[in-house]
């Protein structure tokens, strides 16, 4: 097993906003993200709005799935018992 140096961590925040818009999205994280969210949603947009999602949730100093979940859980909200 290798030592991990001080200064690296598992999940560490980018140091340039920029570069971190610009590079593609990692992985899911596997097992434990299907156990909580068991659907997937793929939507079309443009690299520019993507951008800007991106740049949102830095400022915030959250994941852009997390506010992505959020927004539409304000937006679409729980209504048990309206089935129409």
């Amino acid at each position: 097993m290798t030592a991990r140096s001080p200064n690296s961590s598992f999940a560490t925040r980018p140091r340039n906003a920029e570069s971190w818009i610009k590079s593609p999205d990692p992985a899911s994280s596997g097992a434990a993200a299907a156990d909580l969210y068991t659907a997937r949603l793929t939507v079309d947009i443009t690299p520019a709005l993507r951008g800007r999602i991106k740049i949102a949730a830095f400022q915030r100093g959250v994941t852009v799935a997390d506010m992505l979940r959020d927004l539409l859980a304000r937006e679409f909200p729980d209504t048990d018992g309206d089935r129409s």
